[in-house]
């Protein structure tokens, strides 16, 4: 059974940091996508940070290019999401998210992730 379990959220100024984790079981993140997904309140969720795990190659929407950082720690199985320099708009849930296979049609598309976590949350203070 895959899972992918989130944590890291918490609440912060404008300006500060936070770092998400994302450890999977049942599931090796060695040939995929794992992506962040941010959903604000009342808004669709958007996808934010993903990689290509056998490359390392990364991709990002341009509201956190320069601010936010996704790696990833093969030994732990594990995904960060580095967050430097928040804003208010960043605000509200992150979930985590894997492909099934080694291609995606959309990297930041929300269709294309098969397995979620359950968030975890971020606020930032103005």
């Amino acid at each position: 059974q895959v899972q992918l379990v989130e944590s890291g959220g918490g609440s912060v100024q404008s300006g500060g940091s936070l770092r998400l984790s994302c450890t999977a079981s049942g599931y090796s993140l060695s040939n995929n996508y794992i992506a962040w997904f941010h959903q604000a309140p009342g808004k669709e969720r958007e996808g934010v940070a993903a990689m290509y795990t056998l490359s390392r190659g990364t991709f990002y929407a341009d509201s956190v290019k320069d601010r936010f950082t996704i790696s990833r720690d093969g030994a732990r199985n594990t995904v960060y999401l580095q967050m430097n320099n928040l804003k208010p708009e960043d605000t509200g849930m992150y979930f985590c998210a894997a492909s099934e296979g080694s291609q995606v049609a959309r990297r930041l598309g929300e269709r294309d992730y098969t397995y979620w976590g359950q968030g975890t949350q971020v606020t930032v203070s103005s």
